[in-house]
């Protein structure tokens, strides 16, 4: 029995790849939809939103640290799937981009949880302070900024080892190139931009759950 535990462990490989994978992109999508409707584009904005729609911006904040865990997952499982193929140089760049990426999203979500907190303790306080401008503005600093570039270079280079190693098709590595490009210098004219990180992650993951049922539909290339 202590023989197959191995086998077994490495044949749930792509399998929970797929699940974390699949997890992230959806509680990361949710989390950011929440935050583009409830709070305004504008850092400089009064906080209005505060008054009527911190409700939504609780949930998102509460499904970013799931979301974030699911990733870590992700990256995780695509490292054992690169296996001895790995570069030392791209894998440092990949592994290290996705650490700083949910990094940054643990900090927006801790800023904009500090803001919630302190305005049920003091709303009105609150909203006519320094103290919350510069945490509003923090935050979009964060995740608008930081946050999406560290994305694009996780994207660029996770990209950059499927076309040299080969565990998963070109055309999914020419798509992370092309959304990365996007992030890297057209999100702050996209608002919607921040959706292209975990919709690729998705696409990725749908590709795994295709290879492990159907094989015939999935090729390398």
């Amino acid at each position: 029995m202590p023989d197959q535990s191995p086998s077994k462990a490495k044949l749930r490989t792509p399998q929970a790849a797929a699940v974390a994978g699949i997890l992230f992109s959806l509680l990361a999508m949710t989390s950011f939809l929440l935050l583009w409707i409830a709070v305004p584009a504008d850092p400089q904005e009064a906080g209005a939103w505060l008054h009527s729609r911190a409700g939504l911006v609780t949930l998102a904040v509460n499904l970013m640290p799931f979301s974030g865990i699911a990733l870590l997952w992700f990256i995780a499982v695509l490292r054992d799937r690169m296996g001895e193929l790995e570069d030392r140089f791209f894998a440092t760049v990949f592994f290290g981009s996705g650490v700083v990426f949910i990094c940054m999203f643990f900090a927006a979500a801790a800023v904009v949880g500090a803001v919630l907190v302190a305005f049920v303790a003091d709303p009105a306080q609150l909203v006519n302070s320094a103290t919350y401008h510069f945490a509003r503005a923090l935050a979009y600093a964060i995740l608008n900024v930081y946050m999406i570039k560290a994305a694009a270079v996780f994207m660029f280079t996770t990209s950059t080892v499927v076309i040299y190693t080969g565990i998963a098709p070109r055309w999914l590595a020419l798509l992370g190139y092309a959304l990365a490009l996007l992030l890297l210098f057209a999100s702050y004219y996209i608002r919607w931009s921040f959706l292209l990180f975990p919709l690729w992650v998705l696409v990725f993951s749908s590709w795994i759950i295709i290879g492990k049922y159907w094989p015939g539909r999935a090729s390398a290339n």
